[in-house]
């Protein structure tokens, strides 16, 4: 069965960016998504559209099909007194945006009574190098494309 749209494809996969591993799957715990719904970065997904078990795929993925570009304009100074506790930097904290969604961001520096953020993805910018070996390919359950992604046997109930 090929990764097609609607397919619930688990893999393994190692992430490197200039040369260091930043992420992989672990043994015995693949990776499982809704191919076709935005569950996995856009140049990920298109790369393995077509592939079948037992492929193993190397992808290149340019940041503006993996977490976009760098915008300098998402760096901001927030006041000490936002932060409940001890500010660590490189730390990620969430906000709150207006609509109720939840925003990450990390503290690059704490100056005195400021802190400085930078709302960028920690990837953003960067280009991504992804090792994958499809271990599976299936349909996907109509509770699943209901949802918009994919169960596995740990996931939610809901």
């Amino acid at each position: 069965m090929n990764i097609t749209q609607d397919k619930v494809v688990d893999l393994d996969y190692k992430l490197t960016v200039n040369g260091e591993v930043i992420d992989q799957s672990e043994s015995g715990e693949p990776l499982t998504y809704l191919h076709g719904h935005s569950n996995i970065i856009p140049g990920l997904e298109k790369a393995l559209e077509g592939h079948t078990t037992g492929d193993r795929v190397q992808v290149t993925v340019a940041p503006e099909d993996g977490y976009g570009a760098r915008d300098e304009e998402n760096v901001e100074e927030l006041d000490r007194t936002d932060f409940e506790d001890d500010v660590e930097i490189g730390a990620t904290y969430y906000a709150q945006a207006e609509d109720g969604s939840v925003i990450p961001f990390t503290v690059i520096a704490v100056n005195g009574d400021t802190v400085q953020v930078d709302f960028n993805p920690p990837l953003a910018g960067e280009t991504l190098n992804f090792d994958v070996t499809v271990l599976g390919v299936r349909d996907a359950t109509s509770e699943e494309l209901d949802h918009g992604h994919a169960h596995t046997p740990d996931s939610h109930d809901h």
